[in-house]
């Protein structure tokens, strides 16, 4: 395997052909290795010509070609047919007519000649949206506005309450990201909107207050675990639009709002005695207010509306004192307004009403001051809106209401202390929820709509960013060993080399908890193996080197028992090898060193049988490869090393006829490169070394020409780096090695452009590393070589 996202392709080709059963004819150009037709012949001997859909966005279009014509648009996944029939003996040639707005898709198996049964392998995927815009995030069960969204632990969003119309609900949905998809969640006890919802510290959720015709002092506990709600005491004063803020002492403030009179009452919970007590009044009785956490402790309310009027006033509390303190006053009056704080500490104020109109202006508080300064204009005036924070510490402000409910969203960068428009709502909304999600996106859910109507629709907000973040580090450190992303989202690392010694001990990483666990070890302790997901969940481990001498033991994963067991052996023993899967199911390695000499033989891997059987050879021998599959089946091996020379062949495998042929060479000898497969079906070769010489030029394949062109240059020369194909379809490319040390410099490819452009440079120069695409559009790199062996890992995102 050489890079994540060669990896993330054979998943997804996995999968399909799992769920398609591998059915189809087509031989030819794009056919063979399906493992023969479902379908029947009619009895007039015509055909039908089709396949699988997977991965396209709700709310979206894609429309297919055959042979130029018959056009087929697609709004949902799944089985699709066109209409005209072939007979036997005849051409077809899908191709995808229009793309569905900022999606990539490809295509396997869309070329062929019809044999005697209907054709149902073509099989189109659209890859993950394009970030730095709003996008489809399914539709609630219940529409809704003046509800409450809050992440939960285990990355999920629970959408409590809320009303429709003049109803208050008592209903409550899940939103869980790695699906984009809404489940029901058990019912509040009592049906009300404007309340608040808090995450507790043990995981549980706090909703208090609000209004269901009457104004509410009932309390509730969410239990995700149990998926079930229990009472949590009562306020001492009902209330709604009040806030409430978790304190560092693991209590939560409530303060202000409404019950037919404005309030300055608060009040305090303790999640461990269940139970309410007094805090210390607000100078000023409050609605319509922010109260935010600051850095030291301290929660600053802002403005608000008493009855009157909007207000100017702003107020500290202290957790210690329990007391109320002033905190300047703003320039504006606002109410209904937002207040973020910014990775800077200080509270960013935007918009919100003041009697007259929506605001347009902005204001920062200082905490180190006590003081409040301008912080620009929005474009908009809004009010009703929502603000969050997100991780590259930008503002995204969306929706909300001017003369009209708004669609329109704006960034605050506080780096320049700027405001730029950024992609609209697909809906214009306001009065809804906005709920930064673990993968950097952001939900916006439900709301209002002017004229009165709730919303049932959703939305993701998919930022731009290139930074890295640390991640744990592994429990051992190691090199040269092998990273997949299993279908639960977790990360399996095993093998390697821990310095001179092979490993044996591999190890889980969980996105969701940022930590590493032990899994099964190895029977045999190995490095420059293969790793290969298979279709039934289960990884494949395959050959390397046991320290002095390559192996010709495999091994299964299955992470269902978490355990490891036999696969049979290899023929030759073999290390630096690659390890195709291929649409039928079986795994093709080829090439690999067999201890000093390079290999030309190839195998097969079946896991229906667990066995293995010899595949043509390679017509020159190679190891330090790369063997990227195509989207029309056949498999690219390009360059590595002969023995001592690097070379500058290629060939393609075609599982069809279980054969070789030659391949277009490329412009450069190389070894130790990257091979990514781009969403336009060409494939971007980078880096690598010729000799001792590290190289910074880069190659596409085309298949349809069969030819390579230059693509531009890397920056920096490197080898032994990672390739990982992004969601927004360029291509990270992250340390290596120069030829004399490790590098921690990144770039990005884009396909667009057919340029390089710099990406934030890794913490930790590293080579021999892996790097795995996660399910939340990250990328972990873990380990890998520096001065020494590498036990830390790293995020990007």
């Amino acid at each position: 395997m050489n890079s994540a996202a060669y990896r993330l392709v054979i998943l997804f080709l996995a999968l399909v052909f799992m769920l398609a059963g591998c059915g189809g004819g087509g031989g030819g150009g794009g056919g063979g290795g399906g493992g023969g037709g479902t379908g029947t012949a009619p009895a007039s001997e015509t055909f039908t010509i089709g396949g699988t859909l997977t991965g396209l966005a709700s709310g979206s279009l894609i429309a297919l070609r055959n042979n130029g014509a018959n056009d087929l648009t697609l709004s949902a996944d799944g089985p699709f047919t066109f209409a005209p029939v072939f007979a036997t003996g005849a051409p077809y040639d899908v191709t995808i007519a229009t793309l569905p707005a900022n999606q990539p898709c490809t295509s396997t198996y869309g070329a062929g000649t019809v044999s005697d049964t209907n054709v149902t392998n073509v099989n189109v995927f659209c890859g993950l949206l394009a970030r730095g815009g709003f996008f489809p995030a399914g539709n609630l069960a219940t529409a809704r506005n003046t509800h409450t969204a809050t992440l939960l632990p285990n990355g999920k969003v629970l959408v409590a309450g809320g009303s429709i119309g003049t109803t208050a609900l008592s209903s409550a949905e899940l939103y869980d990201p790695a699906t984009n998809s809404w489940s029901a969640a058990a019912s509040l006890a009592t049906a009300r909107n404007a309340h608040t919802a808090t995450l507790l510290p043990n995981g549980k959720v706090l909703v208090a207050g609000g209004f269901n015709g009457v104004f509410l002092s009932s309390a509730e506990l969410y239990d995700p675990a149990a998926n079930s709600w229990s009472p949590a005491g009562s306020l001492a004063t009902a209330r709604n639009t009040h806030t409430a803020t978790l304190l560092p002492n693991g209590k939560v403030l409530v303060a202000g709002g409404n019950n037919g009179v404005f309030l300055s009452s608060a009040e305090l919970y303790d999640p461990v005695t269940n139970s309410w007590s007094p805090a210390g009044s607000l100078a000023a009785a409050r609605n319509a207010h922010t109260a935010t956490l600051l850095p030291n402790g301290k929660v600053l309310v802002a403005g608000g509306f008493n009855g009157a009027s909007p207000l100017l006033s702003v107020e500290l509390y202290d957790p210690v004192t329990n007391g109320w303190s002033p905190a300047g006053s703003l320039a504006a009056a606002r109410q209904e307004h937002t207040a973020t704080l910014l990775l800077n500490g200080k509270v960013l104020v935007a918009g919100g009403f003041n009697n007259a109109s929506p605001l347009l202006s902005v204001e920062l508080y200082d905490p180190v001051t006590n003081g409040w300064s301008p912080a620009g204009s929005l474009a908009t005036g809004r009010w009703l809106h929502t603000a969050t924070r997100l991780p590259n510490g930008k503002v995204l402000v969306a929706g909300g209401f001017d003369t009209a409910t708004l669609s329109s969203a704006e960034l605050y960068d506080p780096a320049s202390g700027t405001w730029t428009a950024v992609g609209s709502l697909a809906t214009r909304r306001q009065e809804h929820t906005a709920t930064l999600l673990p993968n950097g996106k952001v939900l916006v859910a439900g709301g209002l709509i002017n004229g009165g109507s709730s919303l049932l629709s959703a939305e993701l907000f998919d930022p731009a960013s290139s930074g890295w973040s640390s991640a744990a580090s592994l429990v051992t450190a190691r090199n040269a060993h092998t990273a997949t992303l299993l279908p639960n989202g977790k990360v399996l690392v095993a093998g390697g080399s821990g310095g001179t010694a092979a490993l044996s001990s591999a190890e889980l990483y969980d996105p969701v908890t940022n930590s590493w666990s032990a899994a099964g070890s190895l029977a045999t302790a190995r490095n420059a193996h293969t790793a290969t997901l298979l279709p039934n969940g289960k990884v494949l481990v395959a050959g390397g080197s046991g320290g002095t001498a390559a192996l010709s033991s495999a091994e299964l994963y299955d992470p269902a028992t978490n355990s490891w067991s036999a696969a049979g052996s290899l023929a030759t023993a073999r290390n630096a090898h690659t390890a195709t899967l291929l649409p039928n199911g079986k795994v093709l390695v080829a090439g690999g060193s067999g201890g000093t000499v390079a290999l030309s033989s190839a195998e097969l891997y079946d896991p229906a049988t667990n066995s293995w059987s010899a595949a043509a050879s390679l017509a020159a021998a190679r190891n330090a490869h790369t063997a990227t599959l195509l989207p029309n089946g056949k498999v690219l091996v390009a360059g590595g090393s002969g023995g001592t020379v690097a070379l500058s062949s290629a060939e393609l495998y075609d599982p069809a006829t279980n054969s070789w042929s030659a391949a277009a060479s490329l412009a450069a000898a190389r070894n130790a490169h990257t091979a990514t497969l781009l969403p336009n079906g060409k494939v971007l070769v980078a880096g690598g070394s010729i000799g001792t010489t590290a190289l910074s030029s880069a190659e596409l394949y085309d298949p349809a020409t069969n030819s390579w062109s230059a693509a531009a240059s890397l920056a920096a020369a490197r080898n032994a780096h990672t390739a990982t194909l992004l969601p927004t379809g360029k291509v990270l490319v992250a340390g290596g090695t120069s030829g004399t040390a490790a590098l921690s410099s990144a770039e990005l490819y884009d396909p667009a452009t057919n340029s390089w452009g710099a990406a934030a440079s890794l913490a930790a120069a590293r080579h021999a590393h892996t790097a795995t695409l996660l399910r939340n559009g990250k990328v972990l790199a873990g380990a890998g070589s520096g001065a020494v062996s590498l036990s830390s890992a790293e995020l990007y995102w």
